[in-house]
């Protein structure tokens, strides 16, 4: 974990799950982080408990609001004058059968998923290269390689995703952009709990498959392993 000694790491969807395990690992490594979410008591939370918080900032983002992510960057880079990984790990999932889903639902994880995490790495993007580069890490789920039943507007965000960042690895990658795309299958976090119905509602309702999934930390050490590697995809099972 030496890798990330030093380095200003910048975490979305921080104040719980695989964001908020990422924020705690990597402060034991000694990185500066800007952690973000919705939430600014949560993370105000997460900060708390880091081993390093003096070198924290939380930065509270919608990613169903882009308006605000100039405000958001510009925290980022007076704080820490970088940005050497931008882990785009927010994002919301669904738990609803195709003919039962509003098209509104569609849309919104399509908003907050693709649409925000895109927005955000292309303000971040210019400075990383003005700066002689950067590394992009994604959340993204094995169901961003293969479709999986009442999930199908959460895999067809996953999916935008994969086309989006392998296209930038290609364009960029002798630039010292780095990409690497996280795959997770099961993992112990309240996703599901989180996910919306086919009216846009959170379930509220935890999948046994989470329950048995990989620990949260073991999926975290897994990524951490990948983005110091600077692997290109990863799929932490």
């Amino acid at each position: 974990m030496s890798h990330f000694t030093n380095k200003v790491v910048w975490i979305t969807g921080a104040s719980e799950g695989i964001g908020k395990e990422t924020a705690i690992q990597l402060s034991k490594a000694g990185a500066k982080l800007a952690i973000s979410a919705r939430n600014t008591e949560k993370l105000e939370a997460v900060k708390s408990g880091l081993y390093n918080p003096e070198e924290c900032i939380v930065v509270p983002v919608d990613l169903a609001s882009p308006d605000g992510f100039p405000r958001a960057v510009e925290a980022v880079y007076k704080r820490f004058g970088r940005v050497d990984v931008l882990f785009n790990n927010a994002g919301i999932s669904q738990r609803s059968y195709v003919l039962e889903t509003d098209i509104s639902v569609d849309r919104r994880i399509m908003e907050i998923n693709y649409f925000g995490t895109i927005a955000l790495t292309k303000l971040v993007l210019p400075r990383m290269l003005k700066d002689g580069g950067g590394h992009f890490a994604v959340t993204s789920s094995i169901v961003g390689k293969f479709g999986f039943g009442v999930r199908s507007a959460y895999s067809a965000s996953k999916h935008a995703l994969h086309g989006f960042f392998e296209s930038l690895y290609v364009e960029l990658r002798n630039q010292g952009i780095g990409i690497t795309i996280i795959c997770p299958g099961a993992v112990q976090t309240n996703i599901s709990k989180n996910a919306l119905d086919g009216d846009g509602k959170p379930t509220g309702e935890m999948d046994e498959m989470q329950l048995k999934g990989v620990p949260v930390e073991k999926c975290v050490n897994l990524i951490l392993k990948a983005i110091a590697e600077r692997s290109k995809t990863q799929e932490a099972n």
